[in-house]
């Protein structure tokens, strides 16, 4: 972890209650700004890797330059109380893409030693949620979640996106300069000189700019600025610095992917689609602090202790910025998490949000408006460490036999308020409370909550059946299942589907070919059409099943 109090620690207390203050943008843009949302938006979602709290300049970074992001910033909303999902890469995208913390997705931990963990076919994501509702729908650059096979329910294609390239399994992602890179089921051979972030770049803008009347959801994880630290002309700008050879190329990493950002907002700006979209930026886990970089260089975990791996805020806070012309500059500071990115894009595309989340959608604090607040959030890595925050208090749990954690293992309070570094373990002095945390934490932790949603289709002798799942907290009203391109009279009407119910119909099965399973329903006052290809064949659920 990294000890002791950063430069800016020293700060934090005075600047807890500050805003930024507003900066307006130029041009035409400014005069769209109504602090409203358009309905169904482009939604671009860009993930660093292992990118610091405090490595952009709107966080405080003054030694590594990131512009575009810190214009982003000032020109959209801040989210300065912003948690990963986990402390490390594979359960923060779990929870990230699912809508359910560490404490009940599928994902807990990275892999150590074995096969990689993965997403199973009970794992619904918003790429699946937003496609299904009709968005075109694109993962670019790092999933993690393997094994590395084309025909496996872990699969990007498989989890709701109808494009991938990039890197499958956890450990390949390392690789800067790769032989191979994934594009939907097939490898694409490289000859080892191409940069990696480089071709994720340019795929990204052509399914941006690509001539398509959908509204697009586009899932762009970068691998930049993991560990090694490796970019083309090596350190540029900070090659001069009196700095380790690992440390000025990461700063350069972070330039690059700042550079990388403004690359995709201005191609949104070029297809004239900036004003109808939503840019996320955020990063996956805390800083890293690997092969020869160090980050209390650059106060890289901000005014908060530790770094990547660690449930201290150093290893669990996260940059989040969200960016669109029809937003109003603000600070937001109440507290969101990863696992509410699904039911804010199910919000923001105006589908009925599944129930059962951990998650909740902060569609509202975009605009400035109320959203739901949590009563607590909570981290959990299996046998090394969990936390839990509730308001201002947060408490630190080590598994038994860690190194320097005791024979019981360790537990720690913590007022975030009047101690964000956590610098004063109140454990000793607050006895009740911290079992009171404790309790609460071991009661969030267990199977997955979740009950099955949406459209499934399934070859029964010669029929294609068909079956709608209300996963949501809201009735469905004429519900009307069918299939696109057979005669409408075809299709069948059920007047209302109760939520956590289901309804069924058969159709005759094709003799080859795709169809196009097809539900129009009624929910939250609006219409809505789920839509699910089936390829002639028993195809994998489209649903959630609890593992409960």
């Amino acid at each position: 972890m990294i000890n002791g109090p950063s430069r800016r620690a020293l700060f934090a207390g005075a600047l807890a209650g500050l805003a930024l203050p507003a900066v307006t943008p130029a041009g035409a843009e400014a005069t769209a700004r109504r602090g409203s949302l358009p309905s169904r938006p482009n939604i671009l979602l860009i993930l660093a890797d292992d990118l610091g709290w405090g490595e952009i300049g709107s966080n405080g970074q003054r030694m590594i330059k990131t512009p575009n992001l810190d214009k982003l910033a000032a020109e959209g909303v801040q989210f300065k109380t912003a948690y990963s999902g986990a402390p490390l890469c594979a359960p923060s995208r779990c929870a990230l893409l699912t809508g359910l913390h560490a404490g009940h997705g599928t994902v807990r931990e990275n892999p150590e030693g074995g096969q990689q963990l993965a997403l199973t076919g009970d794992d619904l994501t918003f790429g699946e949620l937003l496609r299904m509702s009709g968005y075109r729908t694109a993962c670019i650059g790092k999933w993690g979640f393997g094994p590395e096979e084309p025909d496996q329910v872990s699969h990007p294609n498989e989890r709701g996106f109808d494009e991938f390239y990039g890197y499958i399994g956890h450990k390949h992602a390392h690789q800067y300069y790769p032989k191979y890179l994934w594009h939907n089921r097939k490898t694409v051979r490289l000859d080892g000189s191409k940069y990696a972030p480089d071709l994720f770049r340019h795929r990204a803008i052509e399914f941006i700019k690509a001539d398509d009347d959908k509204p697009f959801l586009l899932y762009y994880a970068t691998i930049l600025p993991h560990s090694p630290s490796v970019i083309p002309g090596g350190a540029g700008q900070y090659a001069d610095k009196p700095w380790s050879g690992p440390n000025a190329r990461h700063a350069a990493q972070v330039s690059r992917l700042d550079g990388d950002v403004a690359a995709l907002v201005r191609a949104l700006r070029d297809a004239g689609r900036a004003k109808d979209t939503i840019v996320l930026f955020t990063g996956d886990n805390g800083p890293h602090r690997e092969r020869g970089v160090t980050p209390w260089l650059f106060d890289s975990n901000g005014p908060y202790r530790a770094d990547k791996r660690d449930v201290y805020e150093g290893g669990i806070r996260v940059p989040l910025i969200a960016w669109s012309p029809s937003l109003r500059p603000r600070v937001e500071r109440q507290p969101v998490a990863f696992w509410d990115v699904l039911p804010t894009f199910a919000d923001l595309a105006g589908v009925p949000v599944p129930a059962q989340l951990d998650g909740l959608s902060f569609r509202g604090l975009l605009t400035g408006d109320d959203a739901p607040k949590h009563t607590h959030l909570i981290w959990n890595r299996p046998r090394k460490a969990q936390a839990i925050r509730r308001g201002r208090w947060k408490v630190v749990r080590f598994a038994p036999k860690i190194e320097g954690a005791g024979p019981e293992g360790r537990v720690e309070l913590y007022d975030l308020t009047a101690d964000p570094g956590e610098e004063r373990d109140l454990a000793g002095d607050r006895p009740d409370l911290t079992q009171e945390l404790q309790d609460l934490l071991d009661s969030s932790i267990g199977p997955d909550p979740r009950i099955p949603y949406g459209l499934r289709t399934e070859l029964t002798g010669d029929q294609v059946v068909v079956t709608l799942h209300n996963g949501s907290s809201v009735p469905w009203r004429q519900v009307r299942l069918g299939l696109d391109g057979r005669k409408r009279s075809r299709a069948q009407t059920v007047a209302l589907v109760d939520p956590g119910a289901a309804v069924s119909v058969g159709f005759p099965a094709p003799s080859a070919g795709k169809v196009t399973a097809r539900a129009d329903f009624e929910a939250n006052g609006r219409s809505h059409v789920f839509r699910r290809v089936h390829t002639g064949a028993a195809s994998p659920p489209a649903v959630l099943e609890s593992t409960g």
